[in-house]
């Protein structure tokens, strides 16, 4: 291989272009490219066909395809299973939206035109997430490629539901949910996320019936013969059916058995007693609406109160609501509050801060309502969900999120998984003209019940989490018993957010241990949230969102993968850098020259599979090998403990530090003409070796340039390509401690060298006088064997000195039990280096000030995102590092 057949500067679009299409007509992504390993499997957490992917996406895709492509490289059966979510509201939403720009409803296309044009957007979506997903150099097997809706899960799904109607856990009833007023469809409480609002208390007085007004006076609450009641949501009160105190609150003892009128509409309601009543909130009393509450309507279920609905599903007043009646939920609250005022009943208004549910993906407020909904009873299989991560079948990394996954499936309600959609699985339930109900597997043609062949099914589809609670083994194939299910299930890990513990995980796990009897996954990895470079969470409204197809066009996917691998510390939110991404750009930069140089130097060597052996090894050789296989083992270790950073960080000073920092260095002398051929060959190979190796364990988490300089190498290859090479393990024969702490020495020597002519502007090629000081003959021993080295790359000539002591006008220093001085005399100007020197020291004392300030602000420390405020405090360590030895040189200097 010539010079010429290496290019000078790495092109990571033309190398992410040719690979990917390569490994994947070629089978590399497929389980069945190591048929005897043993099984690894990962399914991905299918993005939703709403959009496209961003950065939480790369990040997960980014952990996961290092896991995928070690465990493929060390021989596992490995399979990476990708898919995508049908995303039933969201995707609906989407589709809406569109249709609105054209002028056009859902209503008016009818639901087969609707859902066919949901599918159009489907192929459309979908296929720029497969793009996208390429683009990562995600190793997933697309040939095993699942849709939440295609024909495979839509049959598991329509099995599972059966199956639980069968055991009664399924079961229909009118209950109070989540209603979404914009997308007409029941939420469950998780797709209804509580937002703090800053609203109004309003207190409204309710006239005690005459008779009923004993003591009145005299209460806190009472006003002209009235009770007054507080409530948030005014225009709900058209539905009142009661009013309560709480039994044990004495201010309204007296008011056992009485009745007040409703205001406006003059309905006469009873005042009850119920322990769900705060005593603290407004005065104490408050009014009942079963309709439009949810701790109203379990209330109305024990008092056997009437439920009137003033609210309609379309967010507008309801016939019940009187002269309210067809006006917008918030426009009839303003206008009953005008009423209110001028009845004289609107008693006062505060300012109140509250939390107030809103849909999800809509973020319109929602509406409790009652309505008939299909239910699943999950609290037995919550328990068991429990039970298996206390028992460890499942594990959770980092462990503290059990916690959070404990709390919640304790306290779980029974799940309303009907929803009022178009898009999505239809609930495979069918009523007959006589009101029988007949659930099934196929679509029947009679009823069950009475044979009548008048069926309708049911026009509700089951809530998309229903589908995807399924997903780690209907995408193996369930209900079938196939291969792929035997194999792969229980899966291996599941990357995901905390974000969907609630929604994803807990159910995948109840689902998981009642269709299979075991856990669908070992081991929960759970992400941070990628933030914006500021820690702010990235979001359309802020337009800080972060596109990455466009940094990986901008610094190379593997620049980008490498810079989310190093910072994905297990749990933590990431502050994503955009000068990260250009340090580890530069990272490729630097791999790709290191790699060049060696190729240029070994192009006429020979290939051979066989790692170099000769003895003896220099101590170079020796702690290069050690390092390396050091490095190999700690590695393993942390991708086994899903230490990513830690992994990503250890391969980052391995390859720049070690290998070409000093590794490259200390073995050009022996790459020069005049070295013996055999020599020659041996230090060529052995680089070769190195390089080769350090590709393989890079790959993981940089797979395109890796594959591109291993293809380059002059070595015989076992495997066609690296994704399927071996995986290095670490040989304990190789892990030299005495080597390593012996050439830490000499490289600290020539650091310190290095360091002294840069901090009193000594040009680097003049050669000095190195004097040391040694304190016994083992150690002097290690210097002369080492004195090549030391003089070519330190530019120094050596000698050994009985004391420095007697020495002035040096530079010293101490390293390991070596003393060392630098004679400066002659070498610069005394006076005007020193006040160089003290004008930097000033400069670094204004700095570390700065940071001082910085740190012991608590402002900072809390909301500053945590690897800004670890890089304020790496920063601040660097500069007292460099304060201490500038003091030393002023020392120096003046002495």
């Amino acid at each position: 291989m010539t010079q010429q057949e290496i290019p000078k500067v790495y092109n990571p679009q033309e190398a992410e272009q040719k690979w990917y299409p390569l490994w994947e007509s070629r089978g590399y992504f497929k389980p069945e490219v190591n048929p005897n390993g043993q099984p690894y499997c990962i399914v991905i957490p299918p993005p939703n066909v709403t959009g496209y992917l961003h950065m939480g996406h790369a990040l997960q895709h980014t952990l996961m395809d290092v896991l995928t492509r070690w465990r493929r490289m060390q021989g596992y059966k490995a399979l990476w299973l990708p898919g995508t979510d049908h995303a039933g509201i969201a995707t609906q939403v989407v589709v809406e939206r569109l249709l609105a720009e054209e002028g056009q409803t859902r209503e008016a296309l009818g639901r087969e035109a609707f859902e066919a044009r949901v599918w159009q957007w489907k192929e459309h979506s979908g296929g720029t997430i497969q793009r996208q997903t390429r683009l990562e150099g995600a190793s997933v097997d697309w040939s095993r490629e699942r849709f939440t809706l295609d024909e495979g899960l839509s049959r598991a799904v329509r099995e599972a539901f059966v199956r639980l109607y069968e055991e009664g856990l399924i079961y229909r009833g009118s209950y109070i949910v989540n209603w979404c007023p914009r997308c007409m469809t029941a939420l469950s409480d998780l797709e209804a996320p509580k937002q703090e609002t800053q609203g109004k208390l309003y207190y409204i007085a309710y006239k005690l019936v005459a008779g009923d007004r004993r003591g009145a006076d005299e209460q806190p609450s009472a006003v002209n013969d009235a009770l007054v009641v507080a409530t948030t949501r005014p225009e709900t009160m058209l539905g009142d059916t009661a009013v309560a105190v709480n039994p044990t609150d004495e201010r309204y003892q007296h008011l056992r058995g009485a009745t007040v009128m409703l205001p406006i509409l003059n309905r006469a309601l009873p005042v009850i007693q119920s322990d769900r009543v705060e005593k603290d909130f407004g005065t104490g009393v408050v009014k009942v609406t079963p309709a439009h509450d949810p701790a109203d309507y379990e209330i109305g279920r024990q008092f056997q109160l009437p439920s009137i609905v003033v609210i309609g599903k379309d967010g507008r007043m309801t016939d019940e609501a009187g002269p309210y009646a067809g006006l917008d939920r918030f426009e009839a609250r303003q206008r009953l509050l005008k009423d209110l005022e001028a009845a004289g009943q609107l008693i006062k208004v505060e300012d109140y801060t509250h939390s107030v549910g809103q849909c999800d993906r809509c973020h319109t407020v929602i509406e409790p309502l009652v309505s008939t909904q299909w239910f699943l009873n999950v609290k037995a299989m919550a328990d068991e969900a429990i039970r298996a991560v206390k028992d460890g079948r499942t594990r959770f990394v980092p462990p503290n999120w059990e916690k959070t996954f404990f709390d919640w499936l304790e306290n779980i309600r029974d799940w309303c998984i009907s929803r009022q959609l178009w898009w999505g699985h239809r609930i495979p339930a069918w009523y007959c003209s006589n009101g029988h109900t007949t659930v099934a597997r196929d679509a029947p043609t009679r009823c069950a019940t009475c044979g009548s062949d008048a069926l309708t099914q049911d026009e509700d589809v089951l809530d998309t989490w229903f589908s995807s609670a399924l997903w780690p083994f209907s995408t193996l194939g369930w209900p079938d018993d196939t291969d792929d299910l035997r194999t792969f299930y229980p899966t291996s890990v599941l990357v995901t957010g905390f974000d969907i513990i609630f929604f994803w995980v807990a159910r995948m796990m109840m689902m998981g241990l009642k269709f299979m009897n075991d856990v669908p996954f070992r081991t929960v990895f759970i992400t941070g949230l990628i933030r914006d470079p500021y820690g702010q969470k990235m979001s359309k409204m802020k337009g800080n969102v972060i596109d990455p197809l466009h940094v990986f066009n901008q610094y190379g996917t593997d620049a980008v993968r490498f810079t989310l691998a190093s910072a994905a510390s297990p749990g933590m939110d990431i502050a994503l850098q955009y000068s990260k991404m250009e340090s580890y750009r530069n990272f490729c930069n630097k791999i790709w020259n290191a790699a060049r140089f060696v190729m240029i130097h070994c192009a006429e060597l020979e290939p051979t599979a066989e790692p170099p052996t000769e003895e003896p090894l220099a101590l170079h050789d020796r702690w290069m090998l050690s390092r390396l296989h050091h490095t190999i083992g700690q590695v393993n270790q942390d991708l086994e403990e899903f230490m990513f950073h830690e992994a990503a960080q250890r391969l980052y000073h391995f390859f720049w530090d070690d290998f070409c920092d000093w590794y490259i260095e200390l073995s050009k002398s022996h790459l020069s003409a005049s070295v013996a051929g055999s020599q020659s060959i041996v230090a060529r190979r052995r680089l070769v070796y190195v390089l080769e190796t350090a590709l393989r364990l890079l790959h993981p988490f940089m797979p395109f340039i890796t594959e591109e300089l291993w293809q380059r190498l002059p070595i015989v290859r076992s495997r066609d390509s690296i994704c399927v090479a071996p995986f290095p393990t670490a040989d304990a024969a190789l892990v030299d401690e005495q080597a390593e702490r012996q050439m830490q020495t000499i490289i600290e020597l020539i650091k310190k060298v290095r360091a002294i002519r840069g901090e009193l502007n000594i040009e680097l090629g003049r050669e000095l006088a190195l004097l040391l000081h040694a304190p016994n003959d083992e150690t002097r021993q290690l210097i002369q064997d080492n004195s090549e080295p030391l003089r070519r790359l330190a530019r120094v000539n050596l000698e050994f000195v009985s004391s420095i002591n007697q020495w002035q006008h040096v530079a010293r220093d101490v390293v390991a039990d070596i003393e060392m001085a630098l004679p400066l005399e002659g070498l610069i100007d005394f006076d005007k280096e020193s006040t160089r020197l003290s004008k930097n020291l000033a400069k670094l004392e204004k700095e570390i000030e700065q940071l001082d300030r910085r740190l012991s602000s608590s402002d900072f420390l809390q909301r500053a995102a945590a690897d800004v405020v670890a890089a304020t405090r790496e920063r601040h360590h660097e500069l007292q590092a460099q304060r201490t030895r500038l003091i030393a040189m002023l020392q120096q200097l003046t002495s």
